[in-house]
């Protein structure tokens, strides 16, 4: 979801128990009877495979397991929830279970320290498949008191960030190995902390919000909070607003099959996470505007920021350039504008060094740069083992040099917005202070934090602030009309 720059192929990422798993042998030594125990064994082969293979890749591991059930079929419901929430799970608590003890060198332990894995992470998850959790922990030999103090530890991965929750958990672990300590800390790697607030506290409220996964978060467009209630529940979706945007909208934590949601297919709902949706309302697009999104991706703050032109006047005359290196994202993002009935946006893509847009034409130009991603780790737990510190040291220059190109097409008096989905400070304070000793003809705006009500001229959304993903973001003027 790690104690060295490269622990996502070290042994101390992949423990011994890990690594070395037959499947004959399992059969043979396991002696599986029932049919829980028969499901168990299954599942854990797969997940296993499913684990090593996204370590072991460093691809992400929603990518992996897309691969993976789109070429098993045979999977039904129950089957993919058991080992989505499993595999993820894995990740999101690996700081804490790679530190699980062997007990000796044999074949036996090593198979132990798996199941036990597989076993603790249904606990400090809560999952709700019991029988195959009970026949995990008799392949691991757990006693049944040790693992089984889940009681009010909270609901793991659907909940908040919960200090008693968490400190409940790490309880748990340490009772079941005694000796062993399970510090808060290692939920992330330790290259990580180099890069983030030493500050104990904000450390420790970091630490609970990864522990925790956050709720699916959409943005509306052309259609009220209510109305979009009232047709959420006939679908049997309870949804919920945001006290901080008045077009987000809380769908919860539970899977949910888009296609199958009238609003969506309608275009009056796109899945946005709200630490996302803080970037558009920092631009604040004036109705009549030209903008350009330089980096655009498949176009999800495109589409927020002409949504907001169209909430001022829904005739709105101004106009959106989204651009990207990639063509498949922007072919998306025509694709998601059509559905949602907009006009005005237009993609161009990067084909040089050279802009593609038209030098100091912009009222507004949104940079939202690649990065680390490190905002995002609660949604994407694989990804804080698959990386190392270069993710955060190794793109800074690239950051400053799109910034430099890209604040060419700002006209004079017109905004430069540079946005992030990391939290750390390489990527974001540091490029915009050298983005500014470069450029003296742009200066900061004073922002207003939309979660805390703090004056700021370089915005930091924490993941525990409101319940979201991780964002920077600042926004500039050029001096001049």
């Amino acid at each position: 979801m790690g104690d060295s720059t490269t622990s996502a192929t070290t042994s101390s990422a992949t423990p011994p128990a890990v690594a070395s798993i037959d499947s004959e042998q399992l059969h043979q030594t396991l002696n599986a009877q029932s049919g829980a125990e028969k499901r168990a064994l299954s599942y854990s082969q797969t997940i296993h495979k499913l684990f090593c293979q996204t370590l072991q890749s460093k691809l992400p591991g929603d990518r992996i397991l897309a691969d993976y059930f789109r070429a098993h079929k045979k999977h039904g419901s129950k089957d993919r929830r058991v080992i989505r929430e499993t595999l993820f799970g894995l990740f999101r608590w690996h700081g804490w279970l790679k530190l699980i003890p062997l007990k000796d060198d044999s074949q036996q332990a090593i198979t132990e320290q798996w199941f036990a894995q597989l076993a603790l992470t249904a606990t400090l998850e809560a999952h709700s498949w019991q029988d195959i959790v009970s026949a995990w922990r008799g392949f691991a030999g757990l006693g049944e008191p040790a693992i089984n103090a889940q009681a009010d530890s909270g609901s793991g991965s659907n909940s908040g960030s919960d200090s008693g929750a968490l400190e409940a958990k790490q309880a748990l672990l340490t009772a079941a190995f005694p000796g062993q300590a399970f510090p808060l800390t290692a939920l992330a790697p330790d290259w990580f902390w180099a890069h983030f607030d030493q500050d104990s506290d904000k450390q420790k409220r970091l630490v609970e919000s990864l522990s925790t996964r956050p709720p699916i978060w959409g943005r509306l467009q052309g259609i009220s909070l209510a109305k979009a209630q009232a047709k959420l529940i006939e679908q049997g979706i309870a949804a919920s607003g945001s006290d901080y945007f008045d077009d987000a909208i809380n769908l919860g934590h539970k899977s949910i099959n888009l296609n199958g949601v009238a609003l969506y297919s309608q275009g009056k709902l796109e899945i946005q996470d709200l630490g996302s949706q803080v970037i558009g309302n920092i631009c604040a697009p004036r109705a009549d505007e030209s903008w350009w999104d330089a980096c655009s991706g498949a176009g999800g703050k495109s589409l927020q920021l002409r949504s907001l032109m169209l909430q001022q006047d829904k005739g709105a005359k101004g106009s959106l350039v989204a651009s990207d290196i990639r063509r498949k994202p922007l072919e998306e993002l025509s694709k998601r504008a059509k559905r949602a009935g907009f006009g005005q946006i237009n993609t161009q893509p990067w084909q040089s060094d050279a802009l593609p847009v038209t030098a100091g034409h912009f009222d507004g130009v949104l940079v939202d740069a690649p990065c680390s991603c490190t905002g995002t780790w609660r949604r994407n737990p694989d990804m804080r083992w698959l990386d190392d510190a270069s993710a955060i040291t190794d793109k800074a220059n690239l950051q400053l040099d799109i910034l430099c190109r890209a604040c060419e097409a700002v006209r004079p008096g017109g905004v430069l917005v540079y946005a992030t989905c990391s939290i750390s400070p390489v990527e974001n304070q540091q490029v915009v202070e050298a983005f500014l000793a470069k450029r003296p003809d742009f200066s900061l705006q004073t922002l207003t934090h939309p979660f805390t009500g703090e004056p700021t001229q370089m915005l930091t959304v924490l993941p525990y602030q409101a319940d979201s993903d991780g964002m920077f973001v600042a926004k500039m003027v050029r001096q001049g009309e």
